[in-house]
């Protein structure tokens, strides 16, 4: 590991905390680190008062406990003495002094995780707020480990500095100073010694706590890199046991322990030895202390108490020395904590406009126009390669559009520019309803969509509590509606508690299929006038398919509905096929269409096979039952074998 390069006056003192603020005021970053902190302490202005009263009463705390062993040296005094007249007296003071010590630390303790917790709290929510309503192309380059550590660990260090930084620095340097004039008017040597004997033992420790920042630096890390790999493990939960490779994901959890181990192992070996010197120097420290106290009160010139009074608080005075020294760590700690956080705060945000909203609002029930205009998007701004390249797509109210693809090549890209969470580089990706002027996607503008992603999106809860994540006053029989659309009530009602059956995480106790079709009705549910389905079929069988597709449009044949998909079967309800290639969207019909996407799957196409398309565009909306895709009709195709 790198050492560390005193400079300055910090060649004397060889801080690795003082060192790094040199640093900062020589590079030009030091503003950085205020900034941080004025960052924190935006937070602690809500608790002002609070906090000016935690200090207070840390203040009286601190008085009152040298108040209660200064009047301990005097009873000591007395008692060796034997002046019985003001025992009762000084003991009864002193208890009382005691009590309500231990009464004002309590509140102070009490205090204390009040507000942290309060602190915690908001940062917590306004960097909750700030991620959902980040840009995803920003958000997507931090591993989900990362985040959760960022949002835990640093939050926590944060809130707890947020309110006990200045307080704790306050009451310390105030402990410090009436204890070392306390000492100074018992014996002023004695004052001196214990005042020096302070930063005798912090040099000593130096190293222990730059090995301490070493270490949590490294714990920061492991866990952020563990956390990854346990949420993408559990996450892929169903893949790792298909594949049978639980053994495979068994093997790098003990890697990963095997790591940690071998690390906490060293640093409790380093731990033990370095506690073991630093025992024996400040054993040799207080063996100093008591010697030259001895020979003070062997010559008659302090008393016992005054002994015991000087080895009790010159332990102190180098404990509230260490608290002070401390607090410099403590805020770099704290600045690097905020530094990380304040990167998720500052990412670029999403677009919003409440007017174009409003402006399409109307539209909604008479349906909305979905267009690309030159549209040009690559993922990293240094590549060369565009996955669109002045590309032109439009999806009109009351059309069926698919769009195919080989894997890779641009589908999911293609929804999330639909949905505003990408943005062109170039060109226009616009929403519209009757005369009204095309408008921008944006995030206000996503309240006209349906989205089904591919993938299993049920989370844990009811059924119910699924659907009305997008409504949240859906009534019973809006929610059943909607699961009748998707095919899906016939199951749902057989489940315990029916649409108040319970289903486990990603819809554990129902299957893919199933869980694709809660899916789907979720997003019928929540009627929007445009409804994306990203390979949102995919675990259905034909006929259900082609059953969820007609109930939908049925529904409201004013819906725009796209569908990104790998299945003949789908496109044979469609307006329109779109084929994404070379950055653009290519026309094509239902045969060409349905032998690209065999080829994408690397099926071989048998040339004496024909494909016989039902024509599905010459037939109304209102006669769409009549359109036969199912696998025993007589136009079934090869695809179908």
């Amino acid at each position: 590991m790198k050492r560390t390069k005193y400079t300055g006056i910090n060649k004397l003192f060889k801080s690795d905390a003082l060192q790094v603020l040199i640093n900062k005021i020589y590079d030009g970053t030091f503003s950085e680190f205020i900034d941080d902190w004025k960052w924190i302490f935006s937070f602690s202005k809500r608790y002002k008062v609070i906090i000016l009263f935690y200090t207070l009463v840390g203040i009286f705390t601190s008085t009152l406990s040298l108040g209660a062993a200064w009047l301990s040296k005097i009873l000591i005094n007395i008692i060796v003495g034997k002046q019985v007249d003001r025992v009762w007296l000084l003991l009864g003071s002193m208890i009382g002094m005691t009590v309500f010590s231990l009464i004002f630390s309590s509140i102070s303790s009490r205090i204390f995780t009040r507000i942290s917790i309060y602190v915690n709290n908001d940062i917590q929510a306004e960097i909750f707020d700030r991620i959902i309503d980040a840009r995803w192309k920003e958000l997507s380059k931090y591993p989900s480990g990362d985040l959760l550590n960022r949002f835990n660990n640093d939050v926590s260090t944060i809130s707890g500095n947020a309110i006990g930084w200045i307080p704790n620095l306050i009451i310390n340097i105030y402990t410090f100073i009436i204890t070392f004039f306390a000492l100074f008017k018992t014996d002023p040597t004695m004052a001196w010694i214990a005042f020096l004997s302070a930063p005798f033992l912090l040099a000593m420790s130096r190293y222990i706590l730059r090995k301490m920042k070493e270490y949590r630096k490294r714990v920061l890390e492991l866990n952020s890199k563990m956390m990854s790999f346990e949420v993408e493990t559990f996450y892929n939960f169903d893949m790792i046991k298909s594949f049978g490779i639980f053994g495979h994901y068994s093997k790098k959890l003990r890697e990963w322990q095997k790591l940690f181990k071998n690390f906490s192992l060293d640093y409790n070996k380093f731990e033990i030895k370095s506690k073991i010197l630093l025992t024996l120097v400040s054993t040799l420290v207080s063996l100093a202390a008591f010697g030259y106290c001895l020979y003070r009160l062997w010559t008659g010139q302090i008393q016992y108490g005054d002994m015991t009074f000087f080895l009790q608080q010159r332990s102190a005075l180098s404990g509230r020395f260490n608290s002070l020294v401390g607090t410099i760590p403590g805020m770099l700690n704290s600045a690097v904590s905020a530094h990380r956080v304040r990167e998720l705060i500052d990412l670029p945000r999403e677009t919003h406009n409440i007017e174009s909203y409003e402006a399409l609002k109307k539209y909604a029930d008479t349906g909305i126009t979905v267009k690309f205009n030159e549209v040009s998007f690559r993922y990293d701004d240094k590549s060369d390669i565009n996955i669109y390249e002045d590309a032109d797509f439009v999806a009109r109210p009351g059309e069926i559009v698919a769009v195919i693809a080989a894997s890779g090549g641009g589908k999911t890209t293609f929804m999330r520019l639909l949905l505003g969470m990408l943005d062109a580089e170039s060109g226009s990706v616009t929403l519209s309803g009757g005369d009204e002027a095309m408008l921008p996607v944006n995030a206000d503008l996503r309240n006209f969509f349906s989205y089904v992603p591919q993938g299993n999106t049920v989370l844990s809860g009811t059924v119910a509590e699924n659907m009305r994540m997008v409504k949240n006053d859906a009534t019973d029989e809006e929610i059943i509606g909607a699961l009748k659309t998707a095919c899906a009530y016939d199951f749902v009602s057989k489940l315990e508690g029916g649409i108040n059956g319970k289903l486990g995480e990603r819809g554990r106790g129902i299957s893919e299929g199933q869980a694709q079709r809660i899916s789907i009705a979720r997003a019928i549910l929540r009627n929007s006038p445009i409804l994306l389905l990203d390979e949102a079929t995919s675990a259905l069988d034909v006929e259900t398919e082609e059953q969820v597709l007609k109930n939908i449009i049925k529904a409201q044949p004013n819906r725009v509905i796209i569908v990104s998909t790998h299945r003949p079967s789908a496109l044979k309800l469609c307006s329109r096929i779109y084929r994404i290639s070379d950055g653009g969207f290519k026309s094509v019909d239902f045969d060409e269409a349905a032998k690209l996407i065999w080829q994408y799957a690397d099926m071989p196409v048998s040339p004496e096979k024909t494909i016989v398309s039902p024509i599905a565009n010459d037939i109304p909306i209102s006669q769409i039952d009549q359109i036969d895709i199912l696998p025993n009709s007589t136009n079934q195709g090869w695809w179908n074998e």
